[in-house]
């Protein structure tokens, strides 16, 4: 069974070439008013956000990176971050890098004197000690051996970068509102 065209009616080629014009239009636009809305879009507290960083000291020796693995995922303002990395990524945009140098208060805190302690060296038995070395106490605190002798270790409980001024290059990857 076939059908016809009502009469009256033809198909023209040139009706079609203007139809497929005006859905190509269409589609287009939609793209870039899309595209330009996700442009928009900055990282804000309480945003999951995925992003690749680079961190050096201001010698440039590099510390830590995620470049070449997977993107650091984490919610803005929650407390999973340093306070200066936190406050960095707001207001930045997917695909966006930025550079930026913490001092000490903005990263992990001024070395504390009161969380570096002297203990007898008859606390670590026959242990092999070293200096450099984690030690773990049994309320689970993690510390490193900075000096020892005969008869005492001295362990630092301070974060490894404390008193650090570090300088972070932060590429945004996604954000989720």
């Amino acid at each position: 069974m076939e059908t016809e065209a009502p009469k009256g009616f033809t198909f023209k080629p040139a009706y079609i070439a203007i139809l497929a014009v005006i859905i190509a239009a269409v589609i287009g636009l939609i793209y870039m008013v899309a595209n330009s809305n996700a442009a928009n879009v900055t990282v804000a507290v309480g945003d999951n956000v995925s992003v690749f960083y680079t961190g050096t000291f201001t010698n440039g020796t590099v510390f830590d990176t995620n470049l070449g693995k997977q993107p650091l995922n984490f919610t803005v303002g929650t407390g999973q971050m340093i306070k200066g990395f936190d406050q960095a990524v707001i207001g930045m945009k997917v695909n966006q890098t930025k550079t930026v140098t913490l001092t000490p208060d903005e990263a992990y805190g001024p070395v504390n004197q009161s969380r570096i302690v002297t203990v007898p060296r008859s606390q670590f038995g026959n242990s092999v000690i070293a200096v450099g070395m984690q030690v773990q106490t049994q309320n689970g605190a993690v510390g490193t051996i900075s000096a020892f002798d005969a008869n005492t270790v001295t362990v630092d409980f301070n974060p490894a970068l404390a008193g650090q001024t570090l300088i972070f290059t932060i590429k945004v990857v996604s954000i989720q509102k």
